[in-house]
């Protein structure tokens, strides 16, 4: 697990706010004792991460592909061609959602906005490695 305790702090109060501003349907599903805690989110996500990442076309459709995902740090990385179509649409609209989905013990869905990752840079030494 990679993950600093300041990254795990910052999961664990993302995890507690979203359960917090759940809707009734999902709490009934996700019964406190299944939801995992910062750390144990981690651990569960070590590794390669096969995500569906949704991004948004020009007018407006949701689209959906497969991406390699890696946790890292409290956050998923992923991958693709500078010159995809998935990269097109995450340079003019950069919101995204991402779940990954091994099975119907785990589900992590997550909403947010995709930001370039220099490789190249120093700060990012760590990462290059994995």
């Amino acid at each position: 697990m990679l993950e600093r305790p300041e990254d795990l702090d910052a999961l664990q109060r993302t995890l507690d706010e979203s359960y917090r501003n759940a809707g009734e349907h999902l709490k009934q599903i996700h019964e406190p004792q299944r939801r995992p805690d910062a750390a144990g989110l981690a651990q569960l996500l070590q590794g390669m991460c096969l995500l569906t990442l949704a991004t948004v076309t020009r007018d407006g459709r949701p689209i959906t592909g497969p991406v390699d995902g890696i946790f890292y740090r409290g956050a998923f990385h992923f991958g693709s061609s500078p010159e995809s179509v998935r990269f097109g649409h995450i340079r003019q609209r950069p919101e995204v959602s991402a779940t990954h989905l091994p099975g119907e013990h785990l589900a992590v869905t997550v909403h947010g906005t995709a930001q370039p990752l220099d490789l190249a840079a120093e700060d990012h030494a760590e990462f290059r490695q994995l």
